[in-house]
């Protein structure tokens, strides 16, 4: 005797297994789903790893999803104007993923990380820009990695930062203090390419320069109390 499968159970036989192999898929790549306190897995490592090199601090690498891990997100979220539920969602994780991918200069070409100290340049914003907001710490540390590429100037960090007279947290001994976490996620950000002050290779505190040179220059924005010119 022949059996006869009806055709509603070949369609619910398949679309029960399309479902599995998608949510597989899914639950694999980061992004795809939400990552709360009490994940665990790769994603969570992966999560941990990008939030340190941001200088988010999670604790142990370990792909366990706890309270330090929430906090780190937390933060992170607040820094980048996301909503804050210490929830890594879709949004979040696309911002993460945005901020931790490889730097490249204007012709595509990877920045060497052999010319750029981070934590020279975290001491630098940190003195430059104590109690600026986040973007103008973000934006100061950009100034000098722009600076890199203009054929004017040195090519590392650390001949940039102490050309004579070029930074007053230099002059001032500001630059050999602890640098503050936010410097810390600020010179990474621009490392890694953010760039708020549009591409600016100076600025000032209108209050407190007289300076006929910087103020000659053309103003590009004014982030705090920070004027970027070109």
């Amino acid at each position: 005797m022949k059996l006869r499968v009806k055709p509603w159970g070949v369609v619910l036989t398949i679309g029960l297994i399309l479902s599995i192999t998608l949510s597989g898929i899914a639950y694999a790549a980061l992004g795809d789903r939400s990552l709360g306190r009490g994940s665990t897995g790769q994603e969570v490592k992966e999560l941990q790893s990008k939030l340190a090199q941001l200088g988010y601090g999670v604790g142990p690498i370990d792909g366990k999803f706890g309270s330090r891990t929430e906090a780190a997100i937390g933060n992170f979220q607040r820094d980048r104007g996301l909503r804050v539920d210490g929830l890594a969602g879709t949004q979040t994780i696309a911002e993460l993923m945005r901020l931790t991918r490889q730097s490249t200069n204007a012709s595509g070409k990877a920045i060497g990380n052999k010319n750029i100290d981070v934590n020279l340049l975290a001491r630098c914003v940190s003195g430059e820009a104590r109690g600026e907001p986040f973007e103008g710490q973000v934006a100061v540390a950009a100034v000098i990695i722009n600076r890199m590429a203009d054929p004017a100037y040195p090519k590392s960090i650390a001949d940039i930062i102490y050309q004579p007279q070029a930074f007053s947290s230099v002059d001032d001994g500001q630059i050999n203090l602890p640098p503050s976490a936010s410097a810390i996620r600020a010179a990474q950000e621009a490392v890694n390419g953010s760039d708020p002050s549009g591409g600016a290779e100076f600025f000032f505190n209108p209050a407190k320069t007289s300076n006929r040179y910087i103020w000659s220059r053309p103003t590009i924005k004014q982030i705090g109390n920070h004027i970027f010119t070109k």
